[in-house]
């Protein structure tokens, strides 16, 4: 695969001073048109050690308004990242729409070097590069433009450059070389797997020559000009691959998941306080030992309007320490969110090791409230299913307890609920004109609930259906099922 990488084509000083500055002031103007196109830039800067990439990222930045880049290098984690997902500095890193992200290191950094100092196997190693297809699949059918750059060198030509190097005679290359050189042969051979394996139409790799320095820089400038240039002129922009479209599990009439709900269970109140009592000592302590062995834990909390979540979560929060929780309401993305994907803003969240995020609603908005109202495409939601399971599998993959709360009531329950709060002076905050018109949607949400039960509940992150028509039936419940995951999740 590096075969044309190493041909020795050479640039004359002559030659690369007369096509610079078209390519520099080109590049300038397709910039100033990314500002105000509706999709990121990804940049991906990769390669053999040696191969001058950080001069090609200080080159760009030369060339380039340094007001619209955002550059980030990924060195070794930091304590805050290890506590995290893995994908979690990257999405932190994401530049959000009209401007141009340069990452210095990527997502493929260190399954490469794993693989090739034999720290992990190839099997690993394959299923890390499927995530890689999947994540890079997911940002390029939200509208970003990915452009992969690899710079080779060969083995003859990144000696070459140790040689100078010691000699003093101008070349500098930073001690990564010298380290990964000794295993030339085998970071190529897993480099060369990578590439091929993630190398498709929507995010192609651009293998580039970088012996003569001269060649290497002009490449780059007319790969992103190329790039940039063909994104722009592109008529309707694209919203990535196409799909078809998937009908509703649950037809008009039919039962659905949540017609197995028990809403008659009741509760007397000398159990309910019993109970509370119980499962809230335990969740007090179970999440001083979480905090201990550093398990960290996400809650979900989706169900009807008025179904009773607001309470459930003081219930649960009472039950543990402040300081290891956080609460995030979630409601219409800012503009800053909505200039990125949308799950940025729920990565951003995720708890350290040993604490507990809980969202009162979440990522699901996206195949409930978003499907219904028409605020997502029907590509959007309906690829959401996929990219939601993604997201939660590698939450647990790190080691956090996933729970998913779905707090049902029936219709009936719903409209006397309503009218109490109406009706009650300190509760009427509470009752709104979208309350009224979601309801008139009844059997679209239900519908839409149905697909999310089914397509997301998973045996990693399953469905918990809560019935809801009495609310201390509800919380006794949750509380339960808090406890007995994160009881399970700990040694």
């Amino acid at each position: 695969m590096f075969e044309a990488a190493e041909l020795g084509i050479k640039v004359a000083k002559e030659e690369f001073e007369r096509r610079e500055p078209a390519l520099h002031q080109e590049l300038l103007e397709l910039q100033r048109r990314v500002r105000d196109a509706d999709f990121p830039v990804i940049v991906i800067v990769s390669g053999v050690e040696g191969a001058g990439k950080g001069d090609v990222v200080s080159l760009l930045h030369r060339w380039m308004d340094v007001r619209g880049l955002e550059t980030q290098a990924f060195w070794d984690e930091t304590d805050e990242e290890r506590q995290r997902p893995r994908y979690w500095r990257f999405w932190r890193a994401m530049p959000p729409k009209g401007r141009i992200g340069i990452l210095f290191g990527s997502w493929y950094t260190r399954p490469i070097i794993d693989l090739a100092l034999k720290f992990s196997k190839r099997d690993k190693f394959d299923r890390e590069l499927e995530r890689i297809r999947h994540f890079e699949d997911m940002l390029v059918d939200d509208g970003a433009l990915i452009i992969k750059l690899w710079f080779h060198l060969s083995k003859k030509g990144q000696l070459k450059r140790l040689e100078e190097d010691a000699k003093g005679k101008g070349i500098k290359v930073g001690p990564l070389t010298k380290t990964y050189a000794k295993s030339y042969d085998r970071f190529v051979k897993v480099s060369e797997r990578a590439l091929r394996k993630t190398d498709v139409s929507h995010a192609p790799w651009h293998i580039i020559e970088a012996s003569n320095t001269r060649f290497r820089d002009l490449r780059v400038g007319e790969i992103l000009a190329e790039r940039l240039r063909a994104r722009l002129e592109e008529a309707p922009p694209s919203s990535g691959r196409v799909t078809v479209s998937s009908p509703a599990l649950q037809k008009t009439g039919e039962p659905s998941v949540l017609s197995a709900v028990p809403l008659t269970s009741s509760v007397d109140d000398k159990a309910y306080r019993r109970a509370m009592e119980q499962y809230s000592d335990q969740l007090y302590d179970l999440a001083w030992k979480a905090r201990a062995q550093g398990v960290n834990t996400v809650a979900v909390f989706e169900g009807w309007d008025a179904a009773g979540k607001g309470g459930a979560i003081r219930r649960v929060t009472q039950a543990m320490d402040a300081r290891l929780y956080r609460v995030i309401s979630v409601a219409a993305p800012s503009d800053e969110e909505k200039a990125h994907h949308y799950l940025w803003r729920f990565w951003r969240h995720v708890p350290r090791q040993g604490f507990h995020t809980i969202y009162d609603r979440s990522w699901y908005g996206r195949v409930l409230v978003e499907r219904i109202e028409g605020f997502a495409t029907d590509f959007a939601w309906q690829r959401a299913y996929n990219e939601i399971n993604s997201f939660e599998e590698q939450l647990v993959d790190h080691g956090t307890v996933v729970l998913k709360f779905w707090v049902h009531i029936d219709p009936e329950e719903q409209l006397r609920r309503f009218r109490e709060r109406e009706q009650t002076p300190w509760k009427q905050h509470k009752i709104t004109a979208e309350d009224w018109r979601n309801r008139e949607r009844w059997a679209d949400y239900e519908r839409a609930v149905t697909d999310m039960v089914v397509r997301t509940s998973t045996e990693i992150a399953p469905w918990t259906l809560v019935p809801g028509n009495d609310k201390r039936v509800a919380r006794i419940e949750i509380l339960k099922t808090y406890c007995e995951r994160l009881s399970a999740a700990l040694d």
